[in-house]
């Protein structure tokens, strides 16, 4: 796996983790529609969330949520709109972002940005 791969899949895990010591409820991972992905779908409470998870090896030239550009976001909701119609659901939903940075020796920084963006209109 190409270390940027790596990167990114140990970035999830470590939100996935993070969301689910706050309480949340983990729907999927990973859930492809067309050529569209969405990194997580979890519920908090009565809302469900569309997580999109943004890893990098360093935050000094660009913040991992500055990656989310207007177009990421047009795919996620297309993407929440596919998934929302698929399972049926009839809940408020949120976008958030959650940033893993790594500060070495292992550890992370994670930047949870709730209600990261509205869909537009």
């Amino acid at each position: 796996m190409a270390e940027h791969n790596e990167l990114g899949f140990n970035g999830e895990q470590i939100a996935v983790n993070y969301i689910l010591s706050l309480g949340y409820t983990l729907r999927h991972c990973n859930w492809v529609c067309g050529k569209k992905e969405i990194d997580i779908v979890a519920e908090d409470g009565d809302e469900l969330v569309i997580i999109e998870v943004k890893t990098r090896s360093t935050d000094f030239f660009e913040h991992p949520k500055e990656a989310i550009t207007k177009g990421k976001i047009r795919n996620l909701v297309e993407a929440a709109e596919n998934y929302i119609f698929e399972f049926d659901i009839l809940m408020e939903t949120r976008f958030d972002v959650v940033a893993v940075i790594p500060e070495g020796n292992g550890s992370y920084r994670i930047e949870h940005i709730k209600d990261a963006f509205l869909p537009p209109v």
